[in-house]
């Protein structure tokens, strides 16, 4: 969901070029670090010889990662056409109540045609502004259903609006979750034109960088296939979040933004 007027200001880090972040967010100062995807990567290959990836490589190929925030809703099934016939993957951070438990069927055809569950918290409280036990109910609440449903646990974590800070690290850390921030925003919470969109996603992308879409407005999955067609013109490579860190695996409680 938006990340509203919060302000991310980069500092180096040593060790491995890991990227690091000190955010502003709206409701006060939450300081806490990054790590980029390359980052990532370039770790995982420091560290071990054995760094072979399954399917795409983003070491080697030009990849973009597509997520999709707050589903499913009755759009996603039209979304799961459109990327099953263009032959790309995608992330999906899913919301709990009202989504996940009142659609079960989209969220196991999401697991089953090799697209990513990924949690949006059950009821897109924000986190740093919640008691602990709550901030942890949040998270795990939606964990448990979606691994009920498809009988996967989700990996990855988007925090509402993009807000954490340590507390809610260490909270992931213990859920085993990592989580995952964006680069590629069209606020398409505001707009239902979906030209509008489709350039505003187009204006921004860059390499390993990760597109925040919502599958629960109108205007947002007409604009896919315009976009899928000009990322693949352009020489990208739609990933998955995972797909993007590989070699590297997400690290419960991390944050991840390009």
């Amino acid at each position: 969901m938006p990340f509203g007027s919060s302000r991310v200001r980069r500092r180096t880090v040593p060790a491995l070029a890991m990227a690091a972040a000190v955010a502003l967010a709206l409701g006060g100062c939450a300081s806490y670090e990054t790590t980029a995807p390359r980052a990532a990567r370039d770790r995982a290959s420091a560290v071990s010889q054995d760094t072979a990836v399954q399917g795409v490589d983003c070491r080697k190929a030009t990849c973009v990662a597509l997520t999709f925030d707050a589903g499913p809703s009755e759009y996603t099934p039209g979304l799961l056409d459109i990327l099953k016939r263009e032959n790309a993957h995608a992330t999906f951070f899913m919301l709990g109540k009202n989504h996940v438990v009142e659609h079960p069927d989209t969220v196991r055809r999401i697991v089953a045609e090799g697209h990513e569950p990924a949690n949006h918290t059950w009821t897109h409280r924000i986190l740093t502004e919640i008691p602990s036990a709550e901030a942890r109910a949040e998270i795990s609440r939606t964990q448990d259903a979606v691994e009920r449903i498809t009988g996967r646990r989700p990996v990855l974590m988007r925090p509402p609006q993009g807000r954490t800070d340590d507390e809610v690290s260490r909270i992931c850390a213990e859920l085993g979750v990592a989580q995952v921030l964006w680069s590629v925003t069209a606020k398409d919470y505001d707009t239902n034109d979906s030209a509008l969109i489709q350039q505003r996603v187009l204006d921004q992308v860059r390499r390993d960088g990760i597109i925040l879409l919502h599958d629960i407005y109108p205007g947002t999955v007409p604009a896919v296939p315009g976009i899928l067609a000009e990322l693949h013109r352009r020489g990208y490579t739609v990933v998955t979040v995972s797909q993007l860190l590989a070699p590297a695996a997400p690290e419960p409680g991390r944050v991840y933004r390009p």
